[in-house]
């Protein structure tokens, strides 16, 4: 299907450019969210007539998320989750996680504006990206762990999975005393030993 784009589309084009996609992807995405208009003769005469309106108020769009962006880029959420020993994730964090993790902090984001290919699915510092607009993108961290205590060992750049290890490890010293061989009357262990075997050679009354 041939439509014209009312706005930027990444990968796609600018404003304004004629361009060709998949039926579906027209019909399912970009029609119904009112990103482009079907590149039929009225629609583009409709969109001549509009466009120094369009033109404008994306601009004003542009401008409110960069006021944004200077604010949440670089922004830290926390998201707690059960784990493995390994580190694997039990569940994962998905896009509508990320985007309630940051309404909470305040921003106004929606699930569809958070980028991420696949849910995470292990702990640590993530980079995942925010469509503010179609030329304005922040990126977050997300920092995935058990425990808010490890989720700030984690931002100081500790490795949690090496502290857990750690804890696991039993020092088998704490169970027995150095030097545990007994010594009598201030002898050694050698000469308490021959003590015993001359003790042991002299004849019974």
């Amino acid at each position: 299907m041939e439509v014209v784009l009312l706005e930027r589309i990444e990968k796609l084009g600018q404003m304004g450019d004629v361009v060709q996609v998949k039926d579906g992807y027209a019909r399912n995405f970009l029609l119904p969210r009112g990103k482009a208009l079907r590149a039929n003769k009225d629609n583009l005469s409709r969109f001549e007539e509009d466009r120094a309106q369009l033109e404008a108020r994306n601009l004003e769009l542009k401008k409110e998320a960069a006021a944004v962006d200077e604010k949440l880029e670089g922004y830290t959420i926390i998201v707690i989750r059960q784990a493995g020993e390994s580190g694997q994730l039990y569940g994962s964090v998905s896009p509508r996680d990320i985007a309630e993790g940051l309404t909470e902090g305040g921003f106004s984001v929606a699930r569809g504006q958070v980028v991420l290919a696949a849910p995470i699915k292990i702990l640590g510092l993530h980079e995942v990206s925010v469509k503010l607009h179609p030329e304005v993108t922040s990126t977050v961290i997300v920092n995935v762990a058990r425990t808010t205590e490890e989720a700030e060992a984690q931002a100081r750049g500790e490795d949690i999975n090496a502290m857990n290890d750690d804890d696991d490890e039993l020092d088998a010293s704490e169970f027995f005393e150095e030097d545990a061989a007994p010594e009598l009357d201030g002898e050694t262990s050698e000469e308490a030993e021959a003590s015993a075997d001359d003790e042991a050679e002299k004849p019974a009354d």
